[in-house]
């Protein structure tokens, strides 16, 4: 008898170390480690990917902003009015008869552009998604200039400028931030 208690006494004492080993290495020290190396070589992204005017955060390039206005590009739809604290889609199935009444809306509305692009008449699946297509941007140019003044040919030299390649060279589609685009058109406007 005095044997098994001996060893369930061992047994729960190395537990216990091992609880404890375990504990400090996997819930401090690489956690620590982790978020090191995350702040030094990836420091922009660990920090939110902020963007900054004049010294002053204006927002993320991860998370889009409701802009409105002729002046300004729009991003695409959102369920959440780009609530960044609840980020959420409209969670309508494609053959919803809401979800087509909104989408031949958009249409109708965007059809004085002379088109339409996917992105521009759906909303995004989480509800704050940054980016437009370069083909939404560039329906959006003739509005921008004239609102603006300037010519269309420099709205899409912005547009051209903003725009962002596939991952890798090879994943997902290209890109244009609007938050960056606008902040181009900002200091186009004060001649920066």
């Amino acid at each position: 008898m005095a044997t098994a208690s001996l060893t369930i006494g061992r047994q729960s004492l190395a537990a216990v170390r091992i609880f404890l080993v375990l504990t400090v290495l996997l819930g401090v020290l690489y956690p620590a480690a982790v978020w090191g190396v995350g702040r030094i070589a990836f420091h922009d992204q660990a920090t939110g990917s902020l963007i900054r005017s004049n010294g002053k955060v204006i927002g993320s390039s991860l998370i889009g902003q409701q802009f409105t206005g002729r002046q300004w590009f729009h991003g695409r739809a959102s369920a959440t009015d780009y609530a960044g604290n609840s980020s959420a889609g409209s969670n309508l199935a494609a053959d919803d008869k809401r979800q087509e009444a909104t989408v031949i809306a958009r249409e109708k509305a965007l059809s004085p552009l002379g088109g339409t692009t996917p992105d521009a008449l759906t909303m995004s699946a989480s509800g704050l998604n940054p980016d437009i297509s370069p083909a939404y941007a560039r329906l959006q140019a003739p509005r921008v200039a004239k609102a603006r003044g300037v010519s269309v040919a420099q709205v899409r030299r912005l547009i051209g400028d903003a725009t962002t390649g596939r991952a890798a060279g090879f994943l997902g589609a290209p890109k244009v931030n609007v938050l960056q685009l606008n902040l181009s058109l900002q200091r186009l406007a004060s001649g920066q």
